[in-house]
């Protein structure tokens, strides 16, 4: 299989490094500068890995040919915003490509996939032995902000950690196995189950003495989760009523 990639960013990068390690033959990273419009000649995959708000404009100046796989990696957009291509489809790697090595390395590792449009788009999942799932176009905007909790608000969080967790004289690296943990809690057990800690316990006095001690600006991030930790407990109540 022949693949050019535009927009040779952490997703494109990643995705042609590992394709390429599979046997596919990578014949061009374009970015800006470059002339898009034959991109689509002489390959069997043109991937667009650039921003989202760019890849109907990318698309769109690229001229169609009839067999080739337009593919996109956005994880909110639908096959559509590659129009006027006849083959095209959605590839959104589930995985945080922090660079093009890591994340070569774990798009085949069994990665998940979103996928959509058309059907050849599995034959890289395929290749990479990883596993794909199917995202209509009228959920993928959800999807992809689901991704987005799980990935960057978690980091997001790590970050408060970090700097609450400094002003105490404690490392991060000591909450680290903490997290760790959790998410293996979570992955064994379920959030619901898995969820520990005052809010569990119905434990307010803490929880008020937790805001207290926390400086203003980080108390609106601690009330919004503990707000999203009741919802998760009274579920878990619920679901143990007779």
């Amino acid at each position: 299989m022949k693949l050019r990639v535009i927009g040779a960013g952490r997703a494109g990068s990643s995705l042609a490094r590992a394709l390429e390690a599979r046997g596919w033959e990578v014949v061009g990273l374009l970015g800006r500068g470059d002339d898009f419009e034959d991109a689509a000649r002489s390959v069997d995959w043109l991937v667009i890995g650039t921003p989202d708000a760019a890849i109907a404009e990318v698309a769109r100046a690229v001229s169609p040919v009839g067999g080739t796989l337009v593919v996109h990696l956005a994880g909110s957009l639908g096959p559509d915003a590659l129009a006027p291509h006849p083959r095209r489809a959605a590839l959104h790697p589930l995985v945080s490509l922090p660079d093009s090595r890591r994340g070569a390395e774990r798009l085949a590792a069994r990665a998940w996939f979103a996928i959509a449009g058309d059907d050849g788009v599995r034959q890289a999942v395929t290749d990479l032995r990883g596993r794909a799932f199917v995202v209509q176009d009228e959920h993928r905007a959800a999807y992809h902000a689901a991704a987005c909790i799980a990935s960057n608000h978690l980091v997001a969080l790590m970050g408060q950690v970090e700097r609450i967790a400094g002003s105490t004289g404690v490392p991060l690296e000591a909450y680290l196995d903490l997290a760790r943990h959790t998410l293996e809690n979570v992955a064994a057990l379920g959030p619901a189950s898995a969820l520990t800690g005052p809010v569990a316990r119905g434990d307010l006095a803490t929880v008020a003495r937790h805001l207290q001690a926390l400086p203003p600006e980080e108390r609106d991030a601690y009330r919004a989760m503990v707000e999203q930790a009741r919802r998760l407990a009274n579920a878990a109540a619920g679901t143990r009523r007779p």
